[in-house]
């Protein structure tokens, strides 16, 4: 092959570390994982208070779980100048934000990695945990932070719905609480034969209040493209319907 095909090994690169504005200057392959030192490749050195130039005053480091590569856990431990301004005294530490959020503990790859898991791929949080090296609940809360701000708060989710469906799911199987949620699914493509559906969202309770609080909350113009609703034979699921999609045509869906 031409030596064109190829580059110079490159840690940084094959780590995708430049994506975060990083810079890996060493590793230390272990048994059951490896440690990438890193260090952060933008400067930050203008005080955030009075803008003045500050001056390098020492360093600290930040441990971020990073995405595992041939399901070895990967661990960030990134290097971070601290400076202090000399106008006004004021220290702080080069920004590391295109690595990870505040005080989070997995890195923006790391956390990709582990929505993709187990929303594509369905594995288990045990599962994504284990493969990031990290505890249950950091993983289980940083999904479902992340799902939130990439999936749930997306505005985009609801362009184009014309055809939705409607039935409740248990999905609690405990003593206390509510043990029912409302499942609102868009079924746009499988009507007109372009794609699979999608879940639109998930209601804590299966009743005609919650099914019609929804379909308040969207707006006017989104309920007027909604043409059929899909749904069991529960009335309230009915009623909420008629009484918020006057023009909608409700149809009982195919599991039913």
């Amino acid at each position: 092959m031409p030596d064109a095909t190829f580059t110079s090994p490159d840690l940084t690169t094959f780590a995708r570390l430049d994506e975060l504005g990083l810079e890996a200057v060493g590793q230390r392959v272990e048994r059951d994982r490896a440690v990438i030192a890193c260090r952060v490749v933008e400067p930050d050195q203008w005080c955030r208070r009075c803008g003045c130039e500050g001056a390098p005053r020492d360093t600290v480091t930040r441990v971020l779980a990073h995405e595992p590569f041939g399901w070895r856990p990967t661990t960030l431990v990134v290097t971070v100048r601290r400076y202090r301004c000399a106008h006004c005294g004021h220290v702080w530490r080069q920004d590391t934000t295109a690595a990870a959020e505040p005080r989070a503990k997995l890195s923006r790859q790391g956390l990709r990695w582990a929505l993709e898991a187990i929303v594509l791929k369905h594995l288990t949080v045990a599962r994504v945990a284990e493969g990031l090296a990290v505890a249950w609940n950091t993983a289980n809360n940083a999904v479902l932070a992340e799902g939130k701000r990439a999936l749930i708060d997306d505005p985009g989710r609801f362009d184009g719905v014309t055809a939705i469906g409607v039935d409740e799911h248990v999905w609690r199987h405990t003593r206390t609480g509510d043990k029912y949620v409302t499942v609102i699914i868009d079924l746009t493509g499988i009507r007109d034969g372009t794609g699979p559906a999608r879940l639109l969202d998930m209601v804590e309770g299966r009743s005609k209040a919650a099914f019609k609080t929804w379909l308040a909350h969207r707006p006017q113009a989104w309920r007027d493209a909604v043409e059929v609703v899909a749904m069991d034979g529960f009335t309230g699921f009915k009623t909420a319907t008629a009484e918020e999609l006057p023009d909608a045509v409700t149809v009982m869906d195919p599991f039913h």
